[in-house]
């Protein structure tokens, strides 16, 4: 599975054989169709397995403000995205061809994982549609700053998660001009970073 992510990662799955893999595992073609069944099973079996790891660490440590819980679950997602760059890579780049049945399903799962942790450290069991969109947005965001700085490195890590904290934070901020409850959710970040300009949302006083 390992030498299928790698060739998945830089190559569409229908572009890669069965023998592709083999060779790239030092196994014969009739030991993968043993164990596999096929190229699908395969790429199946294969993204199956770093989206349980992602999911794995992404699971909440509590402990710490919302703000420390939200990027400490952004520094283990990083961990995994440094750890294991082929298996990143290979679940996230596969063409629209890709994104339907059981490979879609698996995709969504880990961002479904990643909403999950994220309303929790807010403590919102039922986000409003803008607080939804904005999270959305916000882990589309992750991922896509994940793939490019893998491709490129040109950015501390550190700083590159903190960039993301920060735009949280600012996605937050105009989400809070249009809905109590992103209004909330800043506060709730906001008030435990001080050096975070952010405006004043414009929260109805039920909502507080």
């Amino acid at each position: 599975m390992a030498a299928a992510l790698e060739l998945f990662s830089k190559r569409d799955a229908e572009e890669v054989s069965i023998d592709d893999v083999a060779t790239a595992a030092g196994a014969s073609r009739a030991l993968v169709y043993h164990y596999f069944g096929g190229k699908q099973e395969l790429y199946v079996a294969a993204l199956r397995s770093a989206a349980q790891e992602l999911e794995e660490r992404l699971r909440p440590v509590q402990g710490g403000t919302a703000l420390q819980e939200l990027a400490a679950g952004l520094t283990r997602y990083f961990d995994f995205v440094e750890d294991h760059a082929a298996g990143f890579a290979a679940l996230l780049r596969g063409g629209p061809a890709n994104r339907a049945g059981e490979v879609g399903e698996i995709v969504e799962g880990v961002r479904r994982r990643l909403f999950k942790m994220i309303t929790k450290q807010l403590q919102v069991s039922e986000p409003s549609p803008a607080l939804r969109a904005t999270l959305r947005s916000w882990i589309a965001a992750v991922e896509t700053a994940g793939l490019d700085w893998l491709e490129n490195r040109d950015i501390e890590r550190v700083a590159l998660e903190r960039l993301l904290v920060e735009q949280m934070v600012a996605l937050l901020e105009v989400a809070a001009r249009h809905d109590g409850q992103a209004g909330v959710s800043l506060l709730d970040l906001a008030h435990v970073e001080p050096g975070v300009s952010h405006v004043e949302p414009d929260v109805p006083t039920g909502e507080r």
